[in-house]
Formats: C-alpha cells, structure tokens, sequence
C-alpha cells in the first residue's frame, strides 16, 4: 500500500507540475514504470495492480476522457509481460546483475507498447500512435535512474521474501556472536 501512495501521488504530482509549469512541451515525466518495477521485484505479479493504478493516477491528474483511461490502464497491464523474464533470469540475478538495468527499460517500453497498441484496438492513428513513444522518452532516463539508485538502497529493490530472510540470518548471526 505504501508503494501505491507514493505511486498515486507522485505521478498526480508530476502531471499537475507539468500541465501548469510546462503546458507547452510535448514530453512527458512518469513514476509509472520506476515505482511498478519496483513492485515487480519486490512481490512480483502484485506490481500490475501498480501498473494499472498509475494509469488511473495519469488519467485522472489530466482530466482524461474514458477513451484515455482505458489506453492508459489496459496498456500499462502489458507490463507484466516482463515478470515472466524476471522470474526465469531470478530476482536475485536481477538485482544483481546487469539484467536489473535492463529490466526497468523492458518495463517501459512493454507500457509503451501496450498503450499504443491498445489505443489502434480502439482507432487510433497509426500516426498518433507513435506519441506514446517519443512523449514518454524523458521517463525512460528517469525510470533508469529512479531503478538505479533503488538498486542501491539495501532491501528496496530485492524480493521481500529474500531480504526478511537475509535480515532474519544476519540478526541470528549477530546473536550468536554476541553470546
């Protein structure tokens, strides 16, 4: 629930910025894709209700009509493609290794190309297709970089069940050293 909050807000946050800061600027800035890879690692499938959430969040701090919150929401489902390559790489592997960059991009881009296609299902252009790619580049940088400094926080992006563990043994270890 927590990572829900900071989601919702963080995301409403920089769509209201955004519209009255920047309303001329064709780009745009999501926590979508950095907060539900987060999820992802931390409990793996549960992350598409963040993915689905931060859709609803985006819709709703724009003021979008039905047609974007089912591209926005629908196309952000499409990122849990990437939990079965999460899975079959391994979390720890993941957290790790080099993977763990990449990830975070695939998550993205697996949100990118689900709005799009979920945006021509329900006719749209081929041509107005594309601006789900370009307005949302800025996020790729900023996911990359939101996933990176995670990495280097102790327990926040590695699977739940693993770090209670590791903290369980490590506090063992410690009493038995004490003792």
């Amino acid at each position: 629930m927590i990572w829900a909050f900071i989601l919702v807000v963080c995301e409403f946050l920089t769509v209201k910025a955004a519209n009255s800061w920047f309303p001329a600027q064709p780009y745009t800035v999501s926590v979508a894709a950095a907060v539900t890879t987060i999820v992802y690692m931390r409990w793996g499938w549960w992350g598409c209700f963040h993915a689905f959430l931060a859709g609803t969040a985006f819709c709703a701090a724009s003021g979008a009509q039905l047609f974007s919150y089912l591209i926005y929401c629908t196309g952000n489902l499409f990122s849990v493609l990437a939990v079965p390559c999460l899975l079959k790489v391994g979390k720890e592997r993941t957290r790790t290794g080099a993977f763990g960059l990449f990830f975070p991009i695939l998550v993205l881009l697996l949100m990118q190309c689900g709005r799009a296609l979920t945006a021509l299902v329900l006719g749209a252009s081929s041509a107005s297709v594309i601006g789900f790619f370009t307005t949302d580049s800025v996020s790729l940088l900023f996911t990359f970089v939101v996933v990176w400094v995670a990495r280097q926080l102790d327990g926040i992006y590695e699977d739940q069940k693993h770090y209670l563990l590791r903290l369980s043994a490590k506090e063992k270890a410690e009493k038995e050293v004490s003792l």
